[in-house]
């Protein structure tokens, strides 16, 4: 007994079986391929944060924050300014040279508009979160302070700039993170102006 074979009916079911497998696939491979994109939070977490400070009062601090990490926003006022100038023998690298910042940064104000100062507010010790102590001679501190930042947890303190006192565990100037301004009340967190 002799079958003969219906070569059309195995072409087609051939020609099926390889368009079910390739659907298949497809359907495989595509929930496999968007899990290495990286999810929106994950976008979010380096992405630059705008922050208004249109309503930020003179003498005041704004918190937020970028990539996982506090960054302070404080409107300095007059006499805050003058309380950087004079503690540069007291301090570790009042050049921020030894600090991390972006080249605008390098100044005493540690800015690029004197009366906004923008820092990430993680102590460089061991990552504690220093506290506002704007007030000079602050009880909490000590008599002769001359206002600034100061971290409980080991007594590191930082003047009106983010930069370090000597002989405290901090071995550098509280970073300032890139930023710019899109406006007198805009800053944009995360990315400086003229780059990527």
């Amino acid at each position: 007994m002799t079958e003969e074979v219906d070569t059309g009916r195995r072409h087609f079911l051939t020609v099926a079986t390889i368009a079910t497998g390739a659907v298949g696939a497809a359907f495989v491979a595509v929930p496999f391929l968007a899990s290495w994109k990286p999810s929106a939070r994950a976008k979010a977490m380096g992405a630059p944060v705008e922050v208004d400070v249109s309503k930020l009062e003179p003498g005041a601090m704004l918190k937020v924050e970028w990539r996982g990490k506090a960054i302070f926003i404080v409107n300095r006022t007059p006499q805050m300014l003058a309380q950087i100038e004079g503690v540069d023998g007291e301090l570790r690298d009042p050049g921020s040279n030894e600090s991390e910042q972006p080249e605008f940064a390098k100044n005493p104000a540690r800015a690029l508009k004197p009366e906004y100062l923008v820092l990430v507010g993680v102590c460089t010790h061991l990552g504690c979160a220093p506290l506002d102590k704007f007030s000079k001679g602050d009880v909490t501190v000590g008599a002769d302070w001359p206002g600034g930042f100061f971290c409980p947890c080991h007594g590191s303190k930082f003047d009106m700039s983010g930069r370090v006192f000597k002989d405290v565990p901090a071995p550098t100037n509280l970073p300032v993170p890139p930023y710019s301004f899109l406006s007198d009340a805009r800053i944009l967190i995360g990315a400086e102006a003229g780059k990527a």
